[in-house]
């Protein structure tokens, strides 16, 4: 019962209004009220603040400076297997594997599709049918920075509007679509290993997404926008692996997407598995 009142209050809530008015509170300066939210959080989910760059609780500017926190230098190394392919988050794997009939597995008898994922262009999409996906769910006891699992050159930013359902196993097992229904950028790159895309999921109370070269994703218009990063348009962005290319401002999770025949995922990985940013998650296919 509670499990079903759970989910039928995704239905019901504001979503967007919500998250605006947890935006405003994470961006409050006021000492009195963002340090003990901080201090609350950080013992409520065991943050590690040891690997921080600032461990100071107290020195933050807002909560959303806390949680976007930077790490100290070393505090994830990133994977030197050759042809790793990198786990670009802290997290937990929520399914992984093969990108089937244009369909990505969600959980417990749900599919998502792979065109709706990337903004309904099906020629945008077209690359990765029959490809890999790997999905990663960030918790709030996380660093919230996301990486690049290989080094690639940007061609394009889409940002897609959609509703801000919550992000975990129920709502994974029992919201169809899930992921192609909550907002998100979508971003693709070209690599050594062909087209990569790596998507960053909202979620209720994710106030925003921010990438590294575009700043805040806050179109003034809650519609589709692609933006072109070619030679044509605003010249191409390069970045290594391992480096960062967004963060969650209130996480939520990170869908990486590689077209067929050039990726494996490590066979020790499956629903469920800790990660961290910069570990293997899998090794590129000969």
């Amino acid at each position: 019962m509670k499990q079903r009142l759970f989910i039928l209050s995704q239905y019901l809530l504001p979503h967007h209004l919500l998250s605006r008015l947890i935006g405003c509170i994470a961006e409050c300066r006021i000492g009195w009220l963002k340090n003990p939210l901080i201090s609350w959080f950080a013992k409520q989910y065991q943050v590690n603040m040891s690997e921080a760059q600032v461990e100071d609780l107290r020195a933050y500017e807002h909560f959303n400076a806390f949680f976007t926190r930077a790490l100290k230098d070393g505090a994830r190394p990133l994977d030197e297997t050759l042809g790793a392919i990198l786990s670009p988050a802290d997290g937990a794997i929520s399914q992984l594997g093969a990108i089937e009939h244009g369909r990505i597995f969600q959980a417990k008898g749900h599919s998502f599709s792979a065109v709706e994922l990337l903004g309904g262009d099906a020629e945008r999409a077209a690359p990765f049918m029959g490809g890999q996906f790997a999905t990663v769910y960030l918790s709030p006891k996380d660093y919230h920075r996301v990486h690049m699992p290989l080094g690639g050159t940007l061609k394009e930013m889409v940002y897609v509007p959609g509703r801000l359902f919550s992000v975990n196993q129920t709502t994974a097992e029992n919201v169809p679509e899930l992921f192609a229904r909550n907002e998100r950028v979508v971003c693709l790159f070209d690599t050594e290993r062909g087209p990569m895309a790596v998507v960053l999921v909202g979620a209720m109370i994710v106030a925003s997404v921010e990438t590294v070269w575009a700043g805040l994703v806050t179109p003034p218009k809650r519609e589709l926008k692609s933006t072109r990063y070619d030679a044509q348009a605003r010249g191409p962005i390069e970045l290594a692996k391992g480096a960062e290319m967004g963060r969650f401002k209130l996480g939520s999770t990170a869908i990486v997407l590689f077209g067929p025949n050039q990726v494996q995922w490590a066979q020790e990985l499956g629903a469920g598995s800790a990660v961290r940013m910069g570990q293997l998650m899998g090794t590129a296919q000969d």
